[in-house]
């Protein structure tokens, strides 16, 4: 539409092949030079395996190509006949295959202005003596973008999404591997949304993928439901964003691609999973997170216990015996009522009794013979 529209003049060189979109590109320009062995045509609507989609997608391509060849004065039928084999035209279209031009038919039945072996050649014919020619080249954006799509840089960026998560919720608050996982999901799915491969929903699928996850591990007791669909929607998620399509729409998606990207995905996640096993075991027991984390136990013939200090202060306090104790009973100490287990025998009721040890949340007493 840009192209048909423009009020700047619009020249297009075809070096080689003009077919599908290069065709319909080509005849929205205001003029068409090719070069020899050039060809321009074959605008059928294919999917990735090369076969004809449905009479519907052909419809749609015939009415842009008719309209936009009536719109630059070319002839409509010639147009729509490069999409549909069934389009009948007396010496040009009568095979039953779709409508290819070589350079000389496509300058004999108006699809071209003039044949040219280079860009020079293209200006000097049609008249330009003074001009400039600019190439496009890659920005310094375009190739930080062309960098973080690479499939390996992709791979490496899902291990530290994949990781951060693993390490963020092995060891909630530490802060440091949410930010790397944020950071890393950023440089993965910025580019591919800004190429156009990710939509806004496949990013909200892995979002949603990570809070189920966080749910199943901090809220819901097990591994269920919410967890398998969380990690099926970020493997989702990571996988789409890394192929072409529109929408919901998976028609056009090339498959060979999702598979690729999908490959991908699972083997960066399995491998950020293993290396992040052995790296939470390394520093575990690393002798730096040895001096920031308690790794000793507290052995009760060292001293430590976990025992109320309030008991503790009893053991040796005399009081009698509120009830039988065979052995376990009731004990009243400080005009304080205790259970309280006879360390031997029995312990009759109002008997004299002296505390000697409190174990496994118990008093231990014996008779008071004094």
């Amino acid at each position: 539409t840009i192209i048909l529209h423009s009020q700047i003049p619009v020249y297009v060189f075809i070096d080689n092949n003009a077919a599908s979109a290069g065709a319909l590109i080509s005849i929205a320009c205001d003029s068409i030079y090719m070069r020899s062995g050039a060809n321009i045509g074959a605008a059928t609507v294919v999917d990735q395996t090369g076969k004809p989609l449905p009479d519907k997608y052909q419809s749609y391509m015939r009415s842009m190509m008719r309209s936009t060849a009536e719109a630059k004065g070319r002839d409509p039928e010639i147009a729509q006949a490069m999409v549909d084999p069934r389009i009948y035209i007396e010496n040009i279209s009568d095979t039953g295959n779709v409508l290819t031009f070589t350079t000389s038919e496509a300058i004999k039945h108006g699809y071209c202005e003039g044949k040219a072996e280079n860009i020079r050649e293209l200006l000097n014919d049609a008249g330009f003596e003074n001009y400039e020619i600019i190439e496009q080249k890659l920005t310094t954006t375009d190739r930080i973008i062309g960098f973080l799509i690479n499939p390996m840089i992709s791979g490496i960026l899902i291990m530290i999404i994949i990781g951060g998560i693993y390490f963020e919720l092995q060891s909630p608050g530490v802060g440091f591997p949410l930010v790397a996982s944020i950071i890393a999901a950023l440089l993965y799915f910025a580019p591919h949304y800004i190429e156009g491969l990710a939509n806004n929903w496949e990013i909200l699928v892995f979002i949603i993928g990570v809070i189920l996850v966080a749910v199943e591990i901090f809220v819901i007791p097990g591994f269920g439901v919410a967890g398998i669909t969380g990690i099926m929607f970020i493997i989702v998620g990571l996988t789409l964003s890394m192929v072409q399509n529109f929408g919901f729409d998976f028609i056009y998606i090339n498959y060979l691609q999702l598979i690729k990207a999908f490959f991908i995905v699972i083997t960066a996640t399995f491998l950020s999973l293993i290396l992040s096993f052995y790296i939470s075991k390394k520093i575990f027991t690393s002798t730096i997170f040895g001096q920031l984390a308690l790794a000793s136990t507290q052995q009760v013939k060292n001293g430590f216990t976990s025992a109320d200090a309030q008991y503790l202060t009893m053991i040796g306090k005399n009081g009698y015996a509120k009830t039988i104790l065979r052995p376990a009973g009731k004990v009243e100490i400080d005009d304080d009522i205790f259970d309280a287990t006879a360390e031997s025998g029995f312990i009759d009721e109002g008997e004299k009794i002296k505390v000697v040890r409190y174990e496994t949340a118990q008093l231990f007493v014996r008779k008071n013979e004094s």
